[in-house]
């Protein structure tokens, strides 16, 4: 029987491969979830380089986030990567939930990331 290690990293290469599929030219943005922070990056796999990444940790959101694992916080990571994203020169992502359901605070991400100028 596998571990629950394997499967939640079985999870998440099962989604990696389907956006292979699809994403083409497009970078990822990745999302990994923790019980007390949202990290969030925007990566070229073709080069294997990070054009932008967020977090609840960065100390300009820390202070104004009452904490940094509810949706608010969530939302505050999408609007300030969607932000990094442009400056960087990405407008289309292809979106990695990685091993986690798209519900709570990855689905409070990535509307705040779309409402920023994403499109996904």
């Amino acid at each position: 029987m596998a571990s629950p290690k394997e499967t939640t990293q079985r999870r998440a290469q099962r989604v990696r491969r389907q956006l292979k599929k699809v994403a083409g030219e497009r970078p990822r943005l990745s999302v990994h979830r923790t019980s007390k922070h949202i990290y969030v990056q925007v990566i070229d796999d073709a080069k294997g380089h990070t054009l932008a990444a967020a977090s609840t940790l960065e100390k300009d959101l820390k202070g104004s986030l009452k904490t940094g694992a509810d949706t608010a916080a969530a939302a505050a990571v999408g609007k300030l990567i969607a932000e990094r994203a442009s400056k960087a020169g990405v407008k289309e992502v292809v979106f990695d939930r990685g091993p986690y359901i798209y519900h709570g605070r990855v689905k409070a991400l990535a509307e705040a990331a779309r409402e920023g100028g994403l499109s996904f």
